[in-house]
Protein backbone atom coordinates (compact mmCIF):
# COMPACT_ATOMS: atom_id res chain seq x y z
CA UNK A 1 0.00 0.00 0.00
CA UNK A 2 1.66 2.99 -1.16
CA UNK A 3 0.66 6.59 0.48
CA UNK A 4 0.23 9.26 -1.98
CA UNK A 5 -0.26 13.52 -1.00
CA UNK A 6 -0.05 16.38 -3.68
CA UNK A 7 -1.91 19.67 -3.83
CA UNK A 8 -4.50 21.64 -5.39
CA UNK A 9 -5.70 25.05 -5.37
CA UNK A 10 -9.35 26.18 -5.15
CA UNK A 11 -10.26 29.81 -5.99
CA UNK A 12 -11.09 32.08 -3.32
CA UNK A 13 -13.74 32.11 -1.90
CA UNK A 14 -15.29 28.81 -2.73
CA UNK A 15 -14.34 26.57 0.24
CA UNK A 16 -18.09 26.19 1.08
CA UNK A 17 -18.73 25.21 -2.22
CA UNK A 18 -15.89 23.12 -2.88
CA UNK A 19 -16.40 20.60 0.46
CA UNK A 20 -20.20 20.73 -0.54
CA UNK A 21 -19.40 18.82 -3.83
CA UNK A 22 -17.51 16.59 -1.93
CA UNK A 23 -20.06 15.88 0.77
CA UNK A 24 -22.33 15.32 -2.25
CA UNK A 25 -19.35 13.28 -4.49
CA UNK A 26 -21.08 10.94 -6.97
CA UNK A 27 -21.09 7.09 -6.26
CA UNK A 28 -20.29 6.41 -9.68
CA UNK A 29 -16.60 9.09 -8.80
CA UNK A 30 -16.02 6.46 -5.41
CA UNK A 31 -16.45 3.26 -7.45
CA UNK A 32 -13.70 4.42 -9.68
CA UNK A 33 -11.88 5.44 -7.42
CA UNK A 34 -11.97 2.18 -5.51
CA UNK A 35 -11.87 0.48 -8.68
CA UNK A 36 -8.38 2.02 -9.05
CA UNK A 37 -6.91 0.67 -5.78
CA UNK A 38 -7.71 4.13 -3.78
CA UNK A 39 -8.61 4.09 0.13
CA UNK A 40 -8.28 6.23 2.90
CA UNK A 41 -8.58 9.58 0.91
CA UNK A 42 -8.75 12.92 2.63
CA UNK A 43 -8.28 16.52 1.87
CA UNK A 44 -7.46 19.15 3.38
CA UNK A 45 -7.67 22.98 2.91
CA UNK A 46 -5.29 26.07 3.76
CA UNK A 47 -7.93 28.49 4.06
CA UNK A 48 -5.26 31.29 4.32
CA UNK A 49 -3.83 30.42 0.80
CA UNK A 50 -6.81 28.30 -0.72
CA UNK A 51 -4.31 25.15 -0.95
CA UNK A 52 -5.44 21.93 -1.02
CA UNK A 53 -4.18 19.13 0.47
CA UNK A 54 -4.60 15.66 -0.34
CA UNK A 55 -3.37 12.17 1.04
CA UNK A 56 -4.14 8.52 -0.20
CA UNK A 57 -3.75 5.16 -0.44
CA UNK A 58 -3.92 3.45 -3.14
CA UNK A 59 -2.82 -0.88 -3.36
CA UNK A 60 -1.83 -0.51 -6.76
CA UNK A 61 -0.70 3.19 -7.78
CA UNK A 62 -0.14 2.25 -11.48
CA UNK A 63 -3.99 2.32 -11.96
CA UNK A 64 -3.94 6.02 -10.72
CA UNK A 65 -2.42 6.78 -14.30
CA UNK A 66 -5.82 4.89 -15.89
CA UNK A 67 -8.03 7.43 -14.13
CA UNK A 68 -7.57 10.57 -16.18
CA UNK A 69 -8.83 8.33 -19.03
CA UNK A 70 -12.03 7.58 -17.40
CA UNK A 71 -15.32 9.42 -18.40
CA UNK A 72 -16.69 9.53 -14.46
CA UNK A 73 -13.66 11.23 -13.98
CA UNK A 74 -13.31 14.14 -16.73
CA UNK A 75 -16.96 14.58 -16.00
CA UNK A 76 -15.88 15.28 -12.18
CA UNK A 77 -13.12 17.66 -13.20
CA UNK A 78 -15.34 19.14 -15.65
CA UNK A 79 -18.01 19.88 -12.74
CA UNK A 80 -15.44 21.24 -10.76
CA UNK A 81 -13.45 23.39 -13.05
CA UNK A 82 -15.21 26.68 -12.52
CA UNK A 83 -14.14 26.39 -8.59
CA UNK A 84 -10.54 25.68 -9.03
CA UNK A 85 -7.03 25.96 -10.63
CA UNK A 86 -7.29 23.64 -13.82
CA UNK A 87 -5.30 22.23 -16.60
CA UNK A 88 -6.15 22.86 -19.90
CA UNK A 89 -8.50 19.43 -20.25
CA UNK A 90 -10.37 20.65 -16.73
CA UNK A 91 -8.10 17.86 -14.45
CA UNK A 92 -6.63 20.15 -11.14
CA UNK A 93 -3.56 21.57 -11.42
CA UNK A 94 -1.71 19.18 -9.30
CA UNK A 95 1.59 18.98 -7.98
CA UNK A 96 3.03 15.79 -5.92
CA UNK A 97 4.57 16.02 -2.80
CA UNK A 98 8.01 14.30 -1.58
CA UNK A 99 8.00 12.38 1.60
CA UNK A 100 10.58 13.91 3.94
CA UNK A 101 9.50 12.39 7.43
CA UNK A 102 7.12 9.40 8.83
CA UNK A 103 6.68 8.81 12.41
CA UNK A 104 5.28 5.08 12.79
Amino acid sequence: MEKIAFTMKIYPGQAAEYEKRHDEIWPELSEVLKGAGVSDYSIFLDESTCVLFAVLYCDTPEKLDLLPQHPVVKKWWAFMADIMETNEDNSPVSNPLTKVFHLA
